[in-house]
Formats: C-alpha cells, sequence, structure tokens
C-alpha cells in the first residue's frame, strides 16, 4: 500500500466521535495538498475494510458532498448522533466541529 494512503487511513481512524475533517485538510496532512479527491477515492473504496468512519469527512465548505439520498441521510444521520449539529439540511459549522488535533 502507497504511503499516502497509510497516512489517509490512519488520519481518518483517528478522527473522533463528534468531529468532521475536510478531504483537502486530510491531504494535506498526509503530504499531497493538492490530494483530496483522492482522499475521496480511498473512503470509497477502503471504508469497509478498515472500518473508517468515513461519515467524519466532508467538503471544504462544511458541506456533505453525497447527491444520493440515501447517503447523504446516513452520513447526517451519523453525525447527528454524535452531536454534530448539521443545519440547512447539509452545513456542519467548521469552526465548531472541525478536528485540527493531528499534528
Amino acid at each position: 500500500m502507497e504511503t499516502f494512503t497509510e497516512s489517509v487511513i490512519a488520519i481518518i481512524k483517528h478522527i473522533p466521535p463528534g468531529n468532521v475533517m475536510t478531504y483537502g485538510q486530510i491531504s494535506n496532512l498526509a503530504g499531497r495538498p493538492r490530494g483530496a479527491r483522492q482522499v475521496a477515492r480511498i473512503l470509497h473504496s477502503m471504508s469497509e475494510k478498515y472500518q473508517l468512519p468515513w461519515h467524519r469527512v466532508i467538503n471544504a465548505k462544511g458541506k456533505i458532498s453525497f447527491k444520493d439520498d440515501e447517503m447523504f441521510y446516513t452520513q447526517k444521520t451519523f453525525l447527528e448522533r454524535e452531536g454534530v449539529n448539521v443545519v440547512n439540511e447539509n452545513k456542519i459549522d467548521l469552526e465548531l466541529y472541525q478536528y485540527t488535533g493531528l499534528k
């Protein structure tokens, strides 16, 4: 497995419940500042295998990105169960919920 992929998986696994990170934030921490789409691909292909908390990853605008209604509501429900307030149907306040504890 590529080092970037391993880093992305490790970062996502460490997002605490009730917090979120953005695709771009994760890619920056993993060493590829322009790798946000790769983070999305890793989440899509490896979430189940590595039991990743995929629902804690959102876009840079603080929004749930899913267009598919079922996946959108699944992510929204998971986040709300962890205490994340989702307003206007898909917006998360990054100032309140964004995890920045990783170095």
